[in-house]
């Protein structure tokens, strides 16, 4: 490249000056791709800025912790914790075996390290994860502490090549024989709230956050949940749901109104979405009004689960500034997803994916601002007195005012080398009259289904080497749409 550019330089120095101030200028800003990927400055500022110090070791076992599945240690790891936060922070480890815990806490400078041939495994019984105020599936509310929680602490860690088992079947159980229960009442959009199961892990309003190498097995619910937090690293996570059945609700990660976080190298199979952003739901959530912004995910593989990449449905207090590139699918239900509800309000904007493969999915795109009606709008059936409910059914029965403010908006999305194929659906996109699917950036993207799928109200996308369709070349069914092209060379 340097030799004809001197060669122009001797012929057209007025031109070649200004190729170069171009170039200058495109090095410079964040219109700079890598891996498809703008290179905004905040990229390099997303995860954890510290760590635990690693000086000191606190076994476990020298506080009470028995390598012993008939009995709980929570007590005695607690004691560890708290002596390791005491004396100035460092590391609590474990001798080889098996540990019997209920939820245990961690404090500010401590590393939880499970090292290999570690494995801890979580109480079945829902009495040993004690009531916090927390927020679970976008609204705030009592609910059972996760097996690893720590709530306002700074620079924490989880670490090591050991086994988190949560056990999460007992809980499974109770909430398809609840749900059983619950649908011919018309409680369908509760029975997710009062069917308290525990999370595997908790990081709510922490900062300084590291989990890393770890195995996850069996949530009873969401898995990694990241709450109200900030300068987060995920990095080398296994995570796999699905041996002991399909658990509802098990997300991989769920990302929810944080903020740098920096994502990578992680494995999921789960039984809901794989890797989730969300940002509250309703009333509650347009009261919270946190976003989540400046997330980075890559290098990432999803295997059994709802959701590759997903943005929603929670998407109450916005979902802005994410990057997500080398990323694979393998055996996922949907690929890039986003979904919301017309009472959940919020904006996601300003979304960058790219290198991404799938292959053999149901649905590579889809995009949904009604998605799941029985579960997203609450209702109190006839037989049911307001004033005799639980607080969190009053939460969720409370109306978006003005209503206006429920309609979600999704917008300023671009996809860069993205190919699906072998799938069921190439794409299935639904936007509403008042809120259509804007300024969606396609280049060099090839997704192909058994059926092509369709695009409903949506507007002012751009194409460029773009394939959308089913596998006999028949293009999506376009309703309702301004400056959307079926196929771009």
């Amino acid at each position: 490249m340097l030799l004809p550019l001197i060669l122009v330089v001797m012929k057209t120095p007025n031109i070649i000056s200004l190729v170069l101030i171009a170039l200058l200028i495109t090095a410079c800003g964040p219109s700079q791709l890598q891996n498809g990927i703008p290179n905004f400055p905040w990229i390099a500022e997303c995860g954890s800025q510290t760590q635990p110090p690693v000086d000191k070791k606190f076994m476990a076992n020298d506080y009470g912790a028995l390598a012993d599945t008939t009995q709980l240690s929570t007590e005695a790891v607690q004691r560890a914790i708290d002596a390791c936060a005491e004396a100035g922070g460092g590391m609590v480890s474990f001798e080889p075996g098996s540990y019997c815990i209920g939820s245990i806490f961690l404090k500010s400078n401590v590393n939880l390290n499970i090292p290999e041939g570690v494995v801890l495994l979580g109480s079945e019984n829902i009495l040993d994860y004690p009531l916090i105020s927390t927020r679970v599936a976008g609204i705030e509310m009592e609910w059972p502490a996760a097996l690893i929680t720590a709530i306002d602490q700074d620079n924490v860690a989880v670490s090591g090549r050991g086994l988190v088992n949560g056990r999460g079947k007992v809980f499974w159980d109770n909430y398809w024989e609840m749900r059983r229960e619950y649908v011919p009442k018309g409680l369908r959009w509760i029975v997710d709230y009062d069917c308290k199961r525990p999370r595997l892990l908790l990081m709510q309003n922490c900062s300084n956050v590291t989990l890393s190498e770890a195995k996850f097995i069996e949530a009873g619910f969401w898995t990694v949940h990241i709450l109200y937090s900030t300068q987060v690293t995920i990095k080398n996570l296994t995570i796999d749901n699905n041996n002991a059945g399909r658990g509802p609700s098990t997300d991989g990660i769920d990302i929810d109104s944080s903020n740098r976080i920096l994502i990578e190298d992680c494995d999921i199979s789960c039984n809901d979405d794989n890797f989730c952003l969300k940002a509250g739901r309703d009333a509650d959530g347009l009261r919270v009004n946190r976003p989540t912004e400046y997330v980075v995910i890559r290098n990432c593989i999803a295997r059994y689960g709802d959701g590759l990449f997903t943005c929603g449905s929670e998407t109450s207090g916005g979902i802005r500034n994410v990057v997500a590139y080398n990323l694979e699918a393998i055996g996922t239900k949907i690929g890039l997803r986003f979904k919301s509800a017309y009472t959940r309000g919020g904006v996601v904007e300003d979304i960058y994916l790219a290198n991404i493969k799938m292959r053999g999915l149901r649905e590579p795109l889809q995009i949904n601002l009604n998605w799941n009606p029985s579960y997203s709008y609450s209702s109190l059936p006839e037989a049911y007195d307001i004033n005799e409910v639980p607080p969190h059914w009053k939460v969720m029965l409370t109306p978006v005012d003005p209503p206006e403010l429920g309609m979600p908006k999704f917008r300023n999305v671009h996809f860069t080398d993205i190919k699906a194929d072998s799938c069921s659906v190439a794409i299935t996109c639904e936007g509403a009259e008042n809120s259509t699917i804007d300024q969606f950036y396609m280049n060099n993207v090839h997704i192909t289904g058994a059926k092509a799928g369709r695009i409903y109200w949506a507007k002012d996308w751009k194409l460029k080497n773009v394939w959308i369709g089913s596998e006999k070349g028949e293009m999506p069914d376009i309703q309702n749409t301004v400056n959307v092209p079926l196929l771009q060379e």
